[in-house]
């Protein structure tokens, strides 16, 4: 196995896009990533694409040739990767081992989500796909009341609170006000979250992260290849993959996810590296308990404190881990399928030592965290500052 290099990031404006179409967006992003890791069209090998629902949210299948089309990459082989909400860190996770592995030497991977040309209903409805059909939705479950029954046995097991979920929100609304990519760069007080319409009791509107358009994009290569390009690169350090129940009511604790300490354990021994080496970490909140339960089953806190270290101010940006200091989610958008290439360019910034306002001083090791449907399934990454 060979060391794996992130080598160019590229991503797009988050947000109600509608005057892009998925291609578009795909191909800005791409672009982008290839120009910032100085590489040539003719020298990519391979190409993911990660994204959750083109087919049902505008009519297009078969998005991976489509992007390389139009991209002009049309004799580059491309793969579409469908994971739920975890599609984009699949992709990664793909292009990881494509490139470890020695199959590959130049491989880019895109995430991409097109969600706001249709109803917020029917948008609504497509996400809720990814939980079990037969068993959950057919009875009416939505995505929303299946995170407000994780919420509510949360609060009920370990005492966490409707103000320590607010606080997640506040946090990651602080840090995407220093974003220029987030769709919601501004700062919210905790009054309006807590006093925000109920959608799926305990979640209010401020709880659930928004329908996005958006798109994203990074470069990987070899560790012995990075010199011939850009100055600054990042090392891959680890990647786990986790999966668990479909839904939710066959788990054990719906407390927890378990695919997501499966990743992460993989990822960590992987990487040898622990929870305590971590400086920062993007975690997938979805919804402001989805945070929570992560920063938990992660390993940054032990179960049932990660209320009370969130409203402690432990997750804040250059506390005892930054959470989402790009605003995750919840702020800086969720284009579904990009999701988890957006929190890797977060990463990249952050060891790159470019993340401006948002920057955790010496960071050296992050984590990002991406999860499909209601968590039955998940993959962690770790991210480690190049050194010579």
């Amino acid at each position: 196995m060979r060391d794996v290099a992130v080598i160019g990031i590229g991503e797009t404006q988050i947000g109600e896009l509608w005057d892009q179409s998925l291609r578009e967006l795909g191909i800005k992003a791409g672009l982008k990533a290839i120009r910032d890791a100085g590489v040539s069209g003719d020298e990519v090998d391979m190409l993911y694409v990660g994204n959750m629902s083109a087919g049902k949210l505008i009519n297009q299948e078969h998005v991976a040739p489509l992007i390389a089309d139009y991209a002009g990459l049309d004799d580059v082989p491309s793969v579409r990767v469908e994971s739920g909400g975890a599609s984009g860190g699949m992709a990664l996770a793909e292009g990881y081992i494509s490139v470890a592995s020695g199959m590959d030497d130049i491989v880019v991977v895109g995430g991409a989500e097109k969600m706001t040309d249709v109803e917020d209903d029917q948008a609504k409805e497509i996400l809720s796909s990814t939980a079990d059909q037969e068993w959950e939705t057919v009875f009416g479950a939505t995505f929303d009341s299946l995170y407000a029954m994780m919420a509510r046995y949360h609060m009920e097991e370990y005492g966490t609170t409707k103000e320590q979920l607010a606080q997640v929100a506040v946090k990651n609304h602080a840090n995407a006000a220093k974003n220029p990519n987030a769709q919601y760069p501004r700062e919210m007080p905790k009054k309006m979250v807590v006093n925000a319409p109920m959608v799926s009791e305990p979640l209010g509107m401020f709880d659930c992260a928004p329908l996005s358009d958006g798109a994203a994009a990074v470069v990987l290569c070899p560790a012995e290849m990075v010199d011939s390009y850009r100055g600054d690169p990042v090392k891959l350090a680890g990647v786990g993959h986790g999966s668990d129940h479909m839904a939710v009511h066959d788990r054990r604790n719906i407390g927890a996810m378990k695919a997501t300490k499966m990743a992460a354990e993989k990822a960590f021994d992987r990487a040898e590296l622990k929870p305590e080496d971590m400086d920062f970490a993007e975690v997938h909140d979805n919804y402001t308990i989805s945070e929570i339960m992560a920063i938990e089953d992660l390993g940054f806190f032990d179960k049932g404190d990660g209320g009370p270290a969130t409203e402690r101010g432990d997750t804040e940006l250059n506390s005892e881990i930054s959470v989402n200091t790009s605003g995750g989610c919840k702020a800086k958008g969720q284009p579904v399928g990009a999701t988890g290439i957006n929190q890797a360019i977060e990463a990249v910034q952050q060891l790159r030592k470019d993340a401006g306002e948002r920057q955790v001083e010496d960071a050296r090791y992050g984590l990002t965290h991406n999860i499909g449907g209601t968590g039955a399934s998940a993959v962690v990454h770790i991210f480690e500052r190049w050194s010579e």
